[in-house]
């Protein structure tokens, strides 16, 4: 039973931490260097160093009413002590045409480097502080950014800084997230990137979910033993099991290719899907299907002429290519178990807005967890013999992951109800939603409510006493979102439910953290140059 406790609470982790995996983003470096041309006479010069796939702006706008951000330099303590010579020179780059701010731009990719002369007025100034503001942009998000340059002019060592982005941003990034419809709406995204290794290891939890299900549990001991006894020879048999799940992990990650596909005709077009109402509420739906389905009220199956046509396959050509072949038939025959949980991989990775990359390292992960057991029993067959017996206890995890997945399609419909601001699901609605399926999973836990597939339930195990009680605590821990209290806030939860001020409840104001904003693109522009102000 200590298996199966340990990868049931995997699921817990794998579902309430799809958005926790992030790290801010710090795609440009700054250093400078300092030329002596004369006692007086000095060339400062300034390198970013940009990372693959970003870039930042030029000094100069080419349409003076554009949108399109600058970057900007201020020469700090300047009065008596020095003057500038001319202005602050930048790399010669023919204009193009940006994509996010809809107007041609001047903009550097990979390096650039700035330069700025001065004369000194006071021969006795030994340092020069130099602050420099910019944006810097890849295909689907903008990140504002500042640094401080402070320059030594008698040759000692230049105190270099990397990017800094501070708290008061930070906040400020998680809680705006104002969606775009065309040009009239302008997006802020959080800045978030997923570790490849975070969305490897929650798709690698999400397998061992998969492992824990009717459609796949059993296949483990009746394949180790197929591949270890009808084979005769003990090394060939692993090699074969080897081999074997080395497939499953090919089929699944070859399911990400399609992505790749799509990224490099569009480089937005993730960022497209993930933002899009329509198909927001198309996985809404899609996740209420697969949680009937895990309920047991109906099975989402592949047409079943595939995996018959697969076995046939590999039944007749047997070797290294049957062996696939018969990987490929399981990756069939468990499609109603795998299928929601890979569903719930990719649509909350993707509504996420997640990299092709990310998507494919999430589905090598989910594919290395279903292939793993395979190849270690084969290696280890007295394993076998811990494995717990198939049971009631399969449906059991199968119906908590309806709940789960019903919880999880309530996000989709929020991300749509926020773009279009139609307030059918507030911040204490949602909560509220979320208690009632806590309740319902608690009361099915506690054996008071059953669903199609469960046989009689004589007496509660200690684990499922046990899940019941975690449940009832999460319950408890959510019902002071419901006030509108200090304690509403609910941190373990951020970026689930809607934001604070999208709210049932009065507040200062219908934008985040109470800020003086616009909804409409022309009366924003208007507030913005009455006060000289910049429009984020």
């Amino acid at each position: 039973m200590t298996i199966k406790r340990v990868l049931l609470f995997c699921f817990f982790a794998f579902y309430f931490s799809f958005y926790s995996f992030s790290q801010i983003l710090e795609p440009v470096k700054w250093e400078s260097e300092i030329e002596k041309i004369s006692d007086t006479e000095y060339n400062l010069i300034f390198k970013a160093n940009i990372d693959k796939g970003w870039y930042i702006y030029s000094q100069n706008k080419i349409d003076p009413d554009g949108f399109a951000p600058i970057t900007y330099f201020e020469f700090k303590n300047q009065d008596n002590n020095y003057k500038l010579v001319g202005n602050t020179t930048e790399p010669s780059v023919a204009p193009v045409y940006d994509k996010i701010f809809e107007e041609d731009v001047i903009k550097f990719k990979e390096q650039a480097q700035f330069e700025q002369k001065i004369t000194l007025l006071n021969t006795e100034l030994n340092q020069v502080e130099v602050f420099v503001e910019y944006q810097t942009c890849d295909n689907e998000k903008c990140i504002p950014g500042d640094f401080t340059f402070n320059l030594s002019l008698d040759g000692s060592t230049i105190e270099k800084k990397e990017v800094t982005i501070d708290e008061r941003s930070k906040r400020l990034s998680d809680a705006l997230n104002l969606n775009v419809t065309g040009w009239e709406k302008y997006e802020k995204q959080t800045v978030e990137d997923k570790s490849y290794f975070g969305i490897f290891m929650l798709g690698f939890l999400g397998g061992l979910i998969a492992l824990l299900t009717p459609c796949v549990f059993p296949m483990i001991p009746l394949t180790v033993s197929f591949f270890t006894k009808s084979s005769g020879d003990n090394r060939k048999g692993l090699l074969n099991s080897i081999l074997y799940g080395l497939f499953i992990f090919l089929i699944y990650v070859l399911l990400s290719i399609p992505f790749h596909v799509m990224d490099s005709l569009d480089s937005g077009i993730l960022n497209t899907i993930s933002t899009n109402v329509t198909l927001n509420i198309i996985f809404f739906i899609i996740f209420i299907v697969f949680s009937f389905s895990f309920f047991g009220y109906f099975e989402l199956t592949l047409p079943q002429s595939w995996s018959a046509a697969m076995d046939n396959k590999a039944n007749k050509i047997g070797g290294v290519v049957g062996i696939f072949f018969m990987a490929l038939t399981l990756a069939i025959v468990s499609f109603s178990c795998t299928g929601p949980i890979l569903g719930g991989l990719l649509g909350s990775t993707m509504a996420s807005d997640a990299s092709a990359m990310q998507l494919s390292m999430g589905m090598g992960g989910f594919g290395l967890a279903l292939a793993l057991p395979f190849s270690l029993f084969a290696m280890f067959p007295k394993w076998l013999n811990s494995l717990p017996k198939s049971g009631g206890w399969l449906n059991t995890v199968k119906v908590v992951l309806g709940f789960i997945e019903l919880a999880l399609a309530l996000k989709f419909l929020s991300n749509a109800d926020l773009v279009e601001h139609w307030g059918i699901l507030k911040r204490e609605v949602f909560i509220g939603l979320w208690i009632l399926i806590g309740i319902g999973l608690a009361l099915y836990l506690f054996g008071k409510i059953k669903f199609p597939h469960d046989g009689p339930l004589q007496k509660l195990s200690k684990f499922r006493i046990t899940t019941g009680i975690l449940v009832v605590a999460f319950v408890i821990y959510l019902l002071p979102g419901l006030t509108n209290t200090k304690y509403a806030n609910l941190k373990l939860l951020s970026g689930f439910p809607p934001p604070m001020f999208y709210s049932l409840y009065d507040k200062a104001s219908e934008c985040p953290l109470d800020l003086n904003c616009y909804k409409d693109l022309e009366e924003g522009v208007a507030a913005a140059k009455v006060e000289n102000k910049p429009i984020l």
